[in-house]
């Protein structure tokens, strides 16, 4: 019996929060490593490496994916939206905002991925803040906290969805 031969590294061309960027990768490698450890985004954290806990998502073309079940090879060609590409030089993002002014982080650990799936439901659903509280809270429940209990967030995204339409209306 033989061992399975190892495949050559590719090229990823991605781009991240606007930027792009190449990298040299094994094909084995995880999206999640690749934003971490080759481009220094340590805003996307690991925490269950299962896709269960949420606090690894972001941006893929838009849609939210748990970056721990992506492969970086995958993700070639296209853009990835992270944490970090929500504040800009004006300042925090208002989702940002809204969840520091509700308290909705404790430790911090589930904060990305809560936000990045808050920011592609308020996209789908700019009135997401006038919907059914259970029905909000059914839409995060991919994103695990062990802090906050949930209320803050709720509130926070709630806040937030209303922030972005006001700045929409007014912009």
């Amino acid at each position: 019996m033989s061992l399975p031969v190892a495949q050559e590294a590719q090229i990823v061309n991605v781009t991240v929060n606007g930027d792009e960027h190449t990298a040299t990768v094994e094909p084995r490698l995880l999206l999640a490593d690749l934003l971490r450890e080759v481009f220094g985004l340590r805003g996307t954290h690991l925490g269950c490496e299962h896709g269960v806990c949420g606090a690894c998502t972001i941006l893929l073309d838009g849609e939210p994916v748990r970056s721990c079940l992506v492969l970086a090879v995958q993700a070639d060609g296209r853009e990835l939206t992270t944490v970090e590409g929500l504040a800009g030089a004006e300042g925090l993002h208002p989702l940002q905002e809204a969840f520091r002014e509700h308290h909705a982080l404790q430790c911090g650990f589930c904060t990305p991925g809560f936000l990045l799936t808050a920011l592609y439901l308020i996209d789908g659903d700019p009135a997401i803040d006038e919907r059914d509280e259970q029905e909000l809270r059914e839409a995060l429940s991919g994103n695990l906290c062990r802090c906050t209990g949930y209320q803050n967030i709720v509130d926070a995204v709630r806040d937030g969805a209303a922030r972005l339409r006001t700045a929409k209306e007014e912009g």
